[in-house]
């Protein structure tokens, strides 16, 4: 398993007529560099997980996901990396054909349990696995104060001062509540939803921050689903082959492509104020891509 490569990270400035004309200033965190396979944040949220483990001599991980979570695949290849058992409790019935995610999981270690919505709503672990005492349990995306707290450390790979706006996908809240705990008062904090109808993100949001923390620049933005999660439009597709076009950036039609599309047509329709430096966070997870029919993408 190839290292995590920290100093792989960037910030790379970029140049789009649209961003000249509205006279703002955007930059993307590259934290997609960082891993192949445990990118973007996912290594941020489960870092703190992993020494809590090892703190509590355990060596085996198991957490929760869907059959396209860039989560499972990710906790699956981190436990590989730092010599880990990983278990993952795989929402919906076991499928006749696998997809990439749970192939390429199975492929670094996981052994995978299948279950039913009603069960993997209330997170019930399988008979097998609940008498068991020596396992780290994670819950959906890395959800939680641990996960938070790893990504906090995100900011810490950019000079966070230069920026006035930080805006990110969210699909937990974990990260934006990490970038919220990081960022500087001065600074507005920007969630743009990657799920149709997520209703209680600023209730889950808030539980994992402290209440100072709450009262800091926020802004939840719920107009950029493209009809749900893993959900897409011919226009989405357009817009992230033409940003790599013009950047050089690749992004993924679940998380990272429908935050770039937001952050442009926001800056388009005036949301942002006159000289406002913005930086958006690629959170990785361009596994997701491999979904999607040959040639739909250009890189």
């Amino acid at each position: 398993m190839q290292p995590l490569l920290h100093e792989s990270i960037t910030v790379d400035e970029i140049d789009l007529p649209i961003l000249k004309q509205k006279n703002v200033r955007l930059a993307v965190l590259r934290l997609d560099k960082i891993h192949p396979v445990i990118s973007g944040n996912k290594w941020f949220k489960l870092k703190c997980h992993i020494e809590i483990a090892k703190k509590e001599n355990k060596d085996h991980i198991i957490t929760f996901g869907g059959p396209y979570s860039n989560h499972i695949i990710a906790t699956a290849a981190a436990g590989q990396l730092v010599g880990f058992d990983t278990t993952g409790i795989i929402r919906g019935e076991r499928p006749q054909v696998f997809s990439h995610t749970l192939d390429k999981a199975m492929e670094y270690g996981m052994k995978l349990f299948f279950t039913n919505r009603g069960d993997y709503r209330s997170k019930q672990l399988p008979i097998e696995m609940s008498k068991r005492s020596d396992f780290h349990l994670i819950d959906e995306g890395g959800y939680g104060k641990d996960g938070a707290k790893g990504a906090a450390e995100i900011l810490g790979y950019c000079q966070k001062e230069d920026f006035s706006h930080i805006i990110c996908a969210v699909g937990t809240s974990t990260m934006l509540a990490g970038l919220i705990k990081a960022g500087l008062p001065s600074q507005e904090i920007i969630g743009v939803s990657v799920l149709k109808n997520y209703m209680s993100m600023e209730n889950d949001l808030f539980n994992l921050l402290d209440p100072d923390e709450r009262k800091k620049k926020i802004r939840l933005n719920h107009q950029y689903h493209f009809g749900g999660y893993a959900k897409y439009t011919a226009d989405l597709t357009r817009f992230i082959n033409e940003f790599f076009d013009c950047t050089g950036i690749p992004s993924d039609f679940v998380y990272t492509g429908k935050l770039l599309y937001a952050v442009i047509d926001m800056v388009r329709n005036n949301a942002f104020p006159d000289e406002s430096n913005i930086l958006a966070i690629h959170s990785g997870g361009l596994q997701g891509n491999l979904s999607l029919r040959k040639g739909t993408l250009i890189f």
